[in-house]
């Protein structure tokens, strides 16, 4: 498909209700309100095609930058084209989730998240934990760097409650992150959860809340999912 045949069907797809409930989270014009489920129907007509994904960011359009996360191929990325992405990135479903996405799948996951976590910037140094999360998601655990992971959740423990309002959702996310996906921390990642206690995020006048990173990991415990891996960093 060519971009205007895209974005015509986002457009038709688009609507004041989905777009109200977004813009309660943060997202702002241009955009249409195209629900996540009719994205993906157009996921499953056009596949992957990355030139594409890169044309559709570029639009400012939240709903085609969201797609455009949907269609890329993230080992085509650059680390100069995922920094364009995460400065563009002004809200956290395109920050955590498109660009965490394709930086976690791409071959530069480590060293971009490690890059985005020491960033002044909400979003970008928000970006920085989501990758890292999805990063560990996908990863086999002999792969990954249990010290530096242990290091970064000293870093949690230590200024959680004194960073930006979105970066301490996706700090919170990383603790649930490693205690999930590497039964080797588990224990920690649970008493560090009890340590931190409530960690208050404005969700924008919403009804979505933070999880209890110490509860959430023992519901992954109690059913068994310890240590599995997923198949895409991509929700």
């Amino acid at each position: 498909m060519e971009l205007h045949e895209v974005m015509q069907f986002l457009a038709e797809k688009g609507s004041d209700q989905t777009k109200k409930i977004w813009m309660k989270h943060g997202a702002r014009e241009p955009f249409f309100g195209t629900k996540v489920a009719d994205l993906k129907v157009l996921l499953k007509k056009i596949k992957q095609d990355h030139q594409l994904a890169l044309q559709l960011y570029d639009t400012g359009n939240s709903d085609a930058m969201y797609l455009a996360g949907l269609l890329c191929d993230a080992k085509q990325f650059t680390p100069e084209v995922l920094n364009a992405w995460v400065e563009k990135a002004y809200w956290y479903m395109i920050s955590d989730f498109t660009v965490a996405g394709a930086a976690a799948e791409s071959n530069y996951a480590v060293m971009m998240a490690k890059q985005w976590i020491n960033s002044g910037k909400e979003f970008v140094a928000s970006a920085g934990w989501s990758a890292y999360s999805g990063y560990i998601s996908i990863t086999p655990n002999e792969k990954l760097d249990i010290p530096e992971i242990e290091h970064l959740l000293e870093q949690v423990a230590s200024t959680i409650h004194q960073e930006q309002n979105r970066v301490r959702q996706s700090m919170n996310h990383f603790v649930i992150a490693v205690g999930s996906y590497i039964p080797e921390l588990t224990e920690k990642c649970k008493l560090l959860g009890k340590s931190i206690g409530k960690v208050t995020v404005d969700m924008g006048g919403t009804s979505c809340k933070v999880p209890d990173s110490k509860e959430y990991i023992e519901k992954v415990e109690k059913m068994g999912n310890l240590g599995k891996k997923r198949k895409r960093a991509y929700c």
